[in-house]
C-alpha cells in the first residue's frame, strides 16, 4: 500500500480484495493481532465529532497493543491557530501515524504531504474511504460476493456515495444512484469510478427516481440528507429529499431478501422509517461494528510490521 489512506483510490482493486480479506482474519482470529502494533500511538485529529470514528480507531489501537490520543478541534484549532503543514511536522516526532476527520479533502491532502507518517482519512466532505471499506465488508459477509451484485444509493450524493462508488468499481459491483436533480455525486468521482471499474464488471447508474435505482437491487444504502455543515440547509433538503425516504414501499421494488444499509448517524422517519431500519434484513450495525475490523487492517498495513500483513 501507499503511505496513506486518504481514499479508495489509495487501493489497486487487488489492494482493496486483500484488504478486506485481512479485515475478515482481524475479525475472526482477534487474539492473533493483539500485538500487532505494540507501543505505536496514532494521533487521532476531529474537527468534526463522531462516535462510530472515534470508538472504533481508539479501541482498534487499543486491541492492536497500541495507545490513541484524541485531538478535539479545541487542542489544535488547525487553520486558525496553525496551518497542517506544520501540525503534521509535528505529530511525525512524537507518534507513528495520524487519523483525521475534517471537512476539506485538501486539509487531508496537506497533511499526509507534510510528514513521513501514514495519515488515513476518516472522513472529509469529499470521501469516506474507511466507511466504504466497512461497507463492502458488510455486503461480501451476507452476499457471499461483490461481483455482480447490484447496490442501489438513494439520497444526496456525498462523501459515502463517492467512496461506495470507487469501493463498487474494485469489487465488481454493479451500482445505481438516486438524488434529486442537483444533488448528483460530483462529476470527477463519476468519472474516476467509471474509469477505475472498467475492466472489473462495474457499471454504475444515476437517475433522479429512486425507484428505479432500487428495483432488483441487493442492497439498499442510504444517508442522512443534510450531513454536518448543512445544518443550514436542512429545512429546504427535508422537502426536497422526501420522495427519497427508504421506507417499506421503496424496499419492495429491491430483491426480496434484500439488505438496507446506513453508515448512521441515521434520522429516523426522515431518509429511513423505523420499519425498515429495525426489519430483519437491516446490517446498519454490523456495518458499525465491521467498522473497527476494517480500520484495524489498514492500521495494521500502514503501521505495522511487514509480518503482521499476512
Amino acid at each position: 500500500m501507499q503511505k496513506d489512506f486518504l481514499s479508495i483510490r489509495d487501493l489497486s482493486v487487488y489492494e482493496f480484495g486483500k484488504t478486506l480479506d485481512r479485515a475478515d482474519r482481524v475479525k475472526k482470529h482477534p487474539d492473533k493481532y493483539r500485538q500487532a502494533l505494540k507501543n505505536k500511538i496514532l494521533a487521532m485529529i476531529f474537527q468534526k465529532p463522531s462516535l462510530r470514528t472515534r470508538m472504533t480507531f481508539e479501541a482498534g489501537m487499543l486491541r492492536l497493543g497500541g495507545e490513541a490520543i484524541y485531538l478535539a478541534p479545541s487542542d489544535i484549532q488547525m487553520g486558525s491557530r496553525e496551518g497542517a503543514t506544520d501540525i503534521g511536522r509535528n505529530l511525525e516526532r512524537w507518534v507513528d501515524g495520524i487519523m483525521i476527520r475534517t471537512f476539506g479533502h485538501q486539509i487531508a491532502v496537506d497533511l499526509a504531504a507534510s510528514c513521513r507518517i501514514p495519515v488515513i482519512n476518516a472522513l472529509t466532505d469529499l470521501s469516506h474511504p474507511c466507511q466504504a471499506l466497512a461497507d463492502f465488508q458488510t455486503l461480501r459477509e451476507h452476499k457471499g460476493a461483490l461481483a455482480g451484485i447490484k447496490l442501489a444509493y438513494v439520497g444526496d450524493g456525498n462523501n459515502v456515495c463517492h467512496s461506495l462508488m470507487l469501493a463498487a468499481a474494485r469489487g465488481g459491483t454493479k451500482m445505481a444512484v438516486a438524488t434529486p436533480a442537483g444533488y448528483e455525486p460530483k462529476p470527477e468521482m463519476v468519472r474516476a469510478a467509471r474509469e477505475d471499474g472498467k475492466d472489473t464488471g462495474f457499471s454504475l447508474a444515476l437517475t433522479t427516481s429512486a425507484e428505479e435505482a432500487v428495483s432488483g437491487a441487493d442492497a439498499v444504502y442510504t444517508d442522512v440528507w443534510a450531513s454536518m455543515g448543512q445544518e443550514a440547509e436542512k429545512a429546504e433538503r427535508a422537502r426536497i429529499f422526501a420522495p427519497y425516504q427508504v421506507n417499506a414501499k421503496l424496499m419492495a421494488k429491491a430483491k426480496p431478501d434484500a439488505l438496507f444499509m446506513h453508515c448512521l448517524p441515521a434520522h429516523r422517519g426522515e431518509e429511513v422509517t423505523d420499519e425498515v431500519i429495525d426489519s430483519p434484513n437491516s446490517v446498519v450495525y454490523d456495518e458499525a461494528e465491521n467498522r473497527l475490523h476494517a480500520q484495524k487492517a489498514i492500521l495494521i498495513a500502514l503501521m505495522g510490521k511487514k509480518a503482521d500483513h499476512d
